[in-house]
């Protein structure tokens, strides 16, 4: 490996603005903090050592906003994947005089237990570069940039690297170059020959921790290597699932589980903030918390079903958060900090442009003073389908979710803000409505484990008459005969892309005519030119439009399956799923002109439409068959 000096201009070109495409990058995530990194090699997008820790770097939302790039020069093609059934990224260039292979992850640690995947992560990113054939020549560039680019750093030399110094935390990088420090920036080039390698390590301490020891290049590989071990660990004991689109929705899952903060169980709705859903727009939002629906749904999707650790720590963490807030009032906040925390004012960042100049950068969630009913019954639904993992809940978490049932019984005829979190009136949403009458189902057929020395007979009653009384409302109120289906609100006519989940969750059978009706008035109505499904149509008092949402369309595809229309239902899958980015990651929409991916990145919930699209259609696939198989064995008995 020949290492040489930097000289003026002879970095390439210029570094890429904040516009570049949200389906260029990869996610890496140790589950306490993430990363998202270029294809060309730069990682633009560093939170450690939490998800929703300053940025280190963002250029992801401002050309200045700090990276670190690994830039092979004369690059002909680049090709990359996720090594197997796992989070680490290999890339492939193919440059004019040869070929490097870059691998990159975020360490989770070591540790022998595959449930517990992130436990002892380090807060260090990995990176390793080789030469496979011929000659390559490196640029490397590294511009930390803390607390969103706000910070301009001290970078220094040190033994084995460089020691950044600046806000409340210091990086230690560790590599073998010759490092050129101008102007906050660190710059070099290598060249590699056949069978060489870069090793690269970045690693984040708190200021009163001091700066971490330099990693040896050895150290740099073994990294690598672990995690790559845990990572398949992990999916050995967990990735059960065996039906249509195997791969895909295994790979869902992985991601699922990267979202999740291993500490205390929280589940980002995403590891960004800001990414437009209106190009130019302000409809751009913090998602690196845990809401409540996210969570549980993420839950719900995974099944956790070889992992009773992971659900008793999610319902424990729900538990200990909320539930004086629940007893007191009846109040389930819609969303949290990834510890706990309920206070996530909303501010704005004005030094960044923002991606696409889509301002304003945002951080914090006004969201979380915002009534959102349906919450009640994400959480029970969630304990519902993870009932066999919970036989030994806590009694905090047997509290909480009896009390949730309770809550969802007194408060169901309130209005809420639902489950686009609209900030205008609150409105009687059907919505809120269907989810609290989902949890007060599932409550009372986990009557046995919420109360296992008896004495729930008089609160059991009134979940049974509070559902009675829901089911009545949503069928009679929440129908319009003026649309032909049911609608967003109580009295209202607009469509909304929730009412999918009337069969859903168990309502009404997927068959039922006014389903049906719902269903064809949305895929005639509330979709694109393309088919795909927007929330709604109703202007909601933001500026600027919106794409249709895949997790909305992933839900018409499951209603179409549960419904036995097999042939739609492949067909909206797979049109969603082609959004998928060339590593399997889903963004929250999809623009209605281009189908370029808009919206923080990559999103739970999208994801969590996938796999459960993919599992009801292969239900219904077993359904067709097994009629199909009895109705020739009658006809042999015949």
């Amino acid at each position: 490996m020949a290492v040489i000096p930097t000289a003026a201009g002879c970095m390439g070109a210029e570094a890429a603005m904040s516009g570049r495409a949200i389906a260029d990058y990869a996610l890496l995530s140790d589950r306490h903090g993430a990363a998202l990194v270029h294809r060309d090699g730069s990682v633009d997008w560093l939170c450690l050592p939490r998800f929703d820790a300053p940025a280190q770097f963002a250029r992801l939302l401002d050309d200045d906003g700090g990276h670190f790039a690994v830039t092979p020069r004369n690059v002909e093609s680049t090709d990359r994947t996720y090594l197997p059934e796992s989070l680490v990224l290999e890339t492939c260039f193919r440059c004019a005089g040869g070929v490097a292979v870059l691998r990159d992850t975020l360490a989770t640690g070591v540790d022998e237990q595959a449930d517990i995947l992130g436990r002892n992560a380090p807060h260090l990113l990995l990176r390793e570069l080789r030469c496979t054939r011929g000659e390559v020549t490196v640029d490397l560039d590294y511009q930390p940039r803390p607390e969103y680019g706000l910070i301009r750093p001290l970078l220094e030399p040190a033994a084995g690297g460089l020691v950044t110094r600046g806000g409340a935390g210091i990086l230690r990088l560790s590599g073998e170059a010759d490092w050129s420090i101008t102007d906050s920036a660190a710059r070099a080039q290598v060249r590699l020959r056949e069978g060489e390698r870069l090793r690269l390590a970045l690693q984040h301490n708190p200021l009163t921790a001091g700066a971490p020891a330099a990693i040896p290049p050895a150290g740099i590989t073994e990294g690598i290597e672990l995690t790559l071990a845990a990572w398949q660990a992990w999916s050995d004991v967990h990735q059960k699932y065996d039906g249509p689109w195997t791969e895909l929705v295994r790979h869902s899952g992985r991601v699922l589980q990267g979202l999740a903060y291993q500490p205390t169980g929280a589940v980002v709705a995403a590891p960004t903030t800001s990414l437009a859903t209106c190009i130019g727009g302000s409809r751009n939002w913090d998602y690196r918390y845990s809401w409540v629906r996210d969570a549980s749904l993420t839950l719900d999707a995974l099944w956790v079903a070889a992992c009773p650790a992971e659900a008793h720590r999610f319902f424990d963490f729900l538990g200990a958060t909320a539930l004086i807030q629940v007893r007191e009032d009846g109040e389930l906040q819609c969303v949290f900090g990834i510890h706990g925390e309920h206070d996530l004012t909303e501010r704005e960042q004005h030094w960044l442009t923002g991606w696409r100049n889509s301002r304003p950068v945002r951080v914090g969630n006004a969201a979380w003073s915002q009534r959102q009913l349906d919450g009640y019954g994400d959480v029970l639904l969630a304990a519902h389908r993870l009932r066999g993992q919970l036989a030994d809940m806590t009694e905090t978490a047997r509290r909480f979710l009896a009390e949730i049932a309770d809550a969802a019984a007194n408060r169901w005829q309130e209005p809420d803000h639902g489950i686009w979190e609209i900030r205008g009136k609150p409105r009687h949403y059907l919505h809120s409505k269907l989810m609290c009458w989902a949890g007060l189902d599932r409550a009372i057929d986990l009557a046995p484990e919420l109360f296992p020395d008896g004495g729930s007979a008089g609160r059991v009653a009134r979940w049974r008459e509070a559902r009675t009384n829901l089911r009545q409302a949503i069928l009679t109120r929440g129908w319009s005969e003026h649309a032909g289906a049911f609608t967003q609100a109580f009295g209202k006519a607009e469509l909304d892309a929730a009412a999918l989940l009337l069969p859903l969750v168990g309502f009404l059978p997927a068959d039922d005519p006014r389903v049906l009706a719902t269903m064809d008035a949305i895929e005639a109505r509330l979709t694109d030119a393309n088919g795909f499904v927007y929330r709604y149509r109703m202007d909601d008092g933001l500026p600027g439009d919106e794409g249709p949402f895949l997790i909305c369309t992933f839900w018409l595809a499951q209603a179409r399956a549960m419904a036995g229309q097999l042939e739609q239902a492949v067909c909206i899958f797979e049109r969603a799923a082609g959004c998928a980015n060339d590593l399997g990651l889903l963004a929250e929409q999809v623009h209605p002109g281009t189908g370029e991916l808009l919206g923080n990145f990559p999103q739970a919930f999208s994801h969590i439409g996938l796999v459960n699209a993919a599992q009801a259609i292969g239900e219904a696939r077993n359904r067709a068959s097994n009629a199909t198989g009895t109705a020739g064995t009658d006809a042999d008995a015949a």
